[in-house]
């Protein structure tokens, strides 16, 4: 069974702003702090260009991420596509992540899309799962969504 049925797009972002809320991002990828028993909360902007067989243009959110204190990274995104062809598409997205040593995240990605513009209005009756890595360091984020 072919659970990545079909690819939709591919988005190439970078970082722009990371909103903490007492501990730091950097300090818990690189391992020199551990999140509080409450977990560390921060809002990272992001914004780039999407590419695919079925998106193409821009995209621009932000993750409401939660660090667990056992370190898992629980994603919390939203977002716009703004296509090539002046229409608008919603995002919502949550999943997890896994940060290894060197401070890239696997990400794994439950996502919703809306949009009431006709050419894009297909996407509110899929499902898509999104899979892809952050690179902590440089900021850089990719993501390739699949129709599920």
């Amino acid at each position: 069974m072919e659970l990545l049925s079909e690819l939709l797009y591919e988005v190439a972002l970078r970082i722009t702003g990371v909103v903490d809320y007492g501990t730091n991002l950097q300090a818990i990828a690189a391992g020199k702090a551990t999140p509080p028993p409450e977990g560390a909360r921060f809002d990272i902007s992001l914004e780039g260009s999407v590419d695919g067989p079925k998106f193409k243009g821009s995209w621009h959110g932000v993750d409401y991420l939660n660090i667990r204190a056992d370190g898992l990274p629980e994603l919390h995104i939203h977002g716009q596509f703004d296509m090539t062809d002046g229409g608008k598409v919603s995002m919502f997205a949550d999943g997890v992540g896994t940060i290894d040593a060197k401070g890239i995240v696997q990400l794994r990605e439950n996502v919703t899309l809306k949009s009431n513009h006709p050419a894009h209005a297909w996407v509110n009756s899929i499902v898509v799962w999104g899979v892809g890595t952050v690179n902590l360091a440089t900021g850089e984020v990719r993501v390739k969504g699949y129709k599920v």
